[in-house]
């Protein structure tokens, strides 16, 4: 949430507010008969945690999940919570894309990958990773199968067809088929097939793929029963309030991502900025979680990496994804300064040269997620309050504060270096500056001199 005495927009925002509430009302899905709406609760490890998604594929010279578990402790202190796998199962031969086709192209649901290593393997995995303190997720394609998944000839009826009773391909994802979930056989084997990966590996939830072409009263039914085996962490790929009162914990931050590579490359500043805080508030309730990150397999892949699309911003815009309401995600490389575009349906290694810089940059914003209270994401985590400069349109400024932490944050959001003066009451104070471990005292009248694309957060 954002406040502001700056803004002077109270009524409109209340405005809003109200008729934001009003079209979630009146478009919200209705759930099936047999299957009560529950609240989601998010388990108590999600407020503090950093995302960490993983390339089995790319990540060793091996590609197996044996070789990435020798990592798991380098990852420990790094900082990372929710080690998130993209899918682990067989993929598709017919139609494949590629000399190895896509991980989104579904073989088989309860199948381990032969390319990653067997089940055991997975399960040894898992249980390393939680041995060290850390959860892990898999993706999970409910869209859409390989044109050879055996459901496709089993039950033929499970899938979306033409008028000519044709298979369906959604997009131009021609290695896939749709399916149709108007088939109650097919939610039933679907939440059958999620509560495998909870019972038989001990898994601690799911990154839904296209979340939002799937029905919101299935991802309903099958939160209440993965929670009845255990409490599960569920991410969405979409932008969907509805989704996050009914299924999941979190969801993308699509928007926030594009406005600021548009802002790397000059095409909007810091009151787009403000504009999406604003109209956040409406449509998301505050005990909702919206994942923020400057790179992942699809931008990377397909947009190109973080360096490529925000430039020298690219630092600056990281650490932002860290201190505004929301959970941080990491992609295998960044924590490297890894550069290259990775291939999709090939084998790419990741090169894990040491970039030490970069490293200790990220382990200073994890420890600061973790050790901050008004970081914390969803309900516990402090409203942000905008602080007002000489230069709102390049510089942005704020604090988060709840009785025990506070957090003074100023990012200078483009290439022309800035000497701003701070204005108002709520940023005075002692704070630390979280990377030197200086002390540094902000009084009214406050001056701030930052390099282009320069930033500093402050804690007490």
């Amino acid at each position: 949430m954002i406040t502001s005495k700056s803004f002077s927009l109270r009524n409109i925002l209340a405005a809003l507010l109200i008729a934001a509430l009003l079209s979630f009302a009146s478009c919200k899905p209705q759930p099936t008969k047999n299957a009560e709406p529950f609240k989601v609760v998010h388990p108590e490890w999600v407020a503090s945690a950093t995302i960490y998604e993983v390339n089995i594929r790319q990540f060793t010279p091996e590609g197996t999940f044996t070789a990435f578990q020798q990592h798991l402790p380098r990852l420990k202190e790094l900082g990372v919570d929710i080690l998130w796998l993209m899918p682990i199962h067989p993929i598709g031969e017919v139609n494949r894309k590629g000399t190895m086709g896509s991980y989104y192209s579904i073989k088989d649901y309860k199948g381990v990958n032969p390319e990653f290593g067997t089940l055991d393997d997975f399960k040894a995995l898992v249980n390393e990773a939680q041995k060290l303190g850390m959860k892990v997720i898999i993706d999970w394609v409910a869209n859409h199968t390989s044109h050879d998944n055996s459901l496709v000839t089993e039950h033929p009826e499970w899938f979306t067809k033409d008028s000519a009773g044709n298979f369906v391909s959604p997009f131009d994802w021609t290695d896939v088929l749709d399916l149709d979930y108007s088939n109650e056989g097919l939610r039933d084997y679907m939440i059958g097939a999620l509560k495998y990966w909870v019972e038989e590996a001990n898994i601690d939830g799911y990154r839904c793929d296209v979340a939002s072409m799937v029905p919101t009263e299935f991802w309903n039914r099958a939160r209440m029963e993965l929670d009845a085996i255990k409490p599960v962490f569920m991410l969405a790929e979409a932008e969907e309030p509805v989704l996050q009162e009914f299924a999941f914990d979190a969801d993308y931050g699509w928007e926030f991502h594009h406005i600021i590579n548009e802002i790397a490359k000059g095409k909007k500043t810091v009151l787009d900025i403000d504009h999406y805080l604003l109209k956040d508030i409406g449509r998301y309730p505050k005990n909702t979680v919206r994942m923020h990150f400057t790179s992942n397999h699809d931008e990377n892949s397909w947009n190109g990496t973080e360096f490529e699309r925000m430039g020298k911003g690219a630092k600056t815009f990281a650490a932002l994804t860290f201190v505004i309401p929301g959970m941080p995600l990491l992609y295998n490389g960044q924590e490297v300064a890894f550069n290259r575009r990775l291939e999709f349906f090939e084998k790419d290694l990741i090169d894990w040269k040491s970039n030490v810089e970069f490293t200790s940059f990220y382990q200073t914003l994890t420890k600061l997620k973790k050790g901050n209270t008004t970081l914390l994401a969803g309900l516990n985590g402090a409203d942000l309050f905008r602080v007002k400069t000489s230069n709102d349109v390049n510089v942005f400024a704020f604090t988060r504060e709840n009785e025990t932490d506070k957090i003074f944050a100023v990012f200078n959001l483009s290439p022309l270096a800035q000497s701003i003066d701070i204005t108002g009451e709520t940023f005075e104070g002692e704070y630390t500056d979280i990377f030197s471990g200086k002390k540094v005292i902000f009084e009214k009248g406050a001056v701030v001199e930052l390099k282009p694309w320069g930033f500093y957060i402050y804690e007490k």
